[in-house]
């Protein structure tokens, strides 16, 4: 089965990027009467998202039916201030979601790769089986963000993480970019079993890797798509540049 067609989105600026994104958001839980599964991404660019699903968006969300889990994570303690699901358990998380709703990772393992291999078993307890099917995703909707390399979650440009096809989560030894800490993040395979693959990318420092992108670069970034399910680029107009209107 083949991915969709990427789509592009261009919003105004930071803020309106910010609530498109928790429009998504809202939209892909409004969708599952049930149980509903959301996978967070690191980095600053979901900051001012998740002041949203704190303040102005935290009542329209069905906090009991959530639950929330992580696409990367840097090897350190969970209240580290580098920890990825430490930000989103600070930020909108703790005291709205209930404690057993949060998926973070173990990273008290004595290894990367032992966190991924704990990591995988809980996603793959939550899912209900060991293999993914293509028309049964994972998750609802898996936020994503864009690094100046092209690297995407922890999968970095050329790491032998690309090539995985059967584990859902690695360890990654060296991280490409700072914070030069190990990471463990999830596949290609596993980020791809989302019903709605949702970029985030503002500002003018994105500009450039976002124009190598939708040049055809090969990078990690672009190889990330939904297998069925949507695969979106939200972009503000200081990262669009010049191709903002293409």
């Amino acid at each position: 089965m083949t991915s969709r067609a990427r789509e592009i989105i261009v919003a105004d600026d930071s803020e309106a990027l910010a609530r498109i994104a928790a429009q998504h958001l809202l939209h892909r839980i409004a969708q599952q009467p049930q149980r509903v599964a959301i996978c967070l991404t690191g980095g600053s660019g979901p900051s001012r998202l998740y002041q949203l699903l704190a303040g102005e968006f935290a009542g329209a969300i069905p906090w009991p039916r959530v639950h929330w889990f992580i696409g990367d994570e840097r090897f350190v303690p969970p209240d580290d201030p580098l920890s990825n699901m430490g930000v989103a358990r600070r930020a909108f998380l703790d005291g709205r979601a209930p404690p057993g709703h949060i998926h973070p990772m173990p990273t008290d393992a004595a290894t990367p790769d032992a966190v991924a291999r704990r990591y995988q078993e809980e996603l793959q307890n939550f899912y209900g089986a060991a293999q993914l099917a293509p028309t049964r995703p994972l998750f609802d909707l898996t936020l994503m963000g864009i690094g100046p390399d092209g690297h995407t979650a922890s999968l970095f440009p050329e790491a032998p993480a690309l090539a995985e096809t059967s584990r859902w989560v690695v360890g990654v030894e060296h991280a490409a970019v700072p914070p030069l800490v190990p990471r463990v993040t999830l596949t290609l395979p596993a980020l791809a079993s989302s019903r709605e693959l949702l970029f985030l990318a503002g500002g003018a420092a994105k500009r450039e890797i976002i124009t190598r992108l939708r040049a055809g670069a090969d990078l990690p970034a672009a190889r990330a798509r939904a297998v069925d399910g949507d695969t979106v680029w939200l972009i503000d107009r200081a990262a669009a540049g010049s191709a903002r209107d293409a």
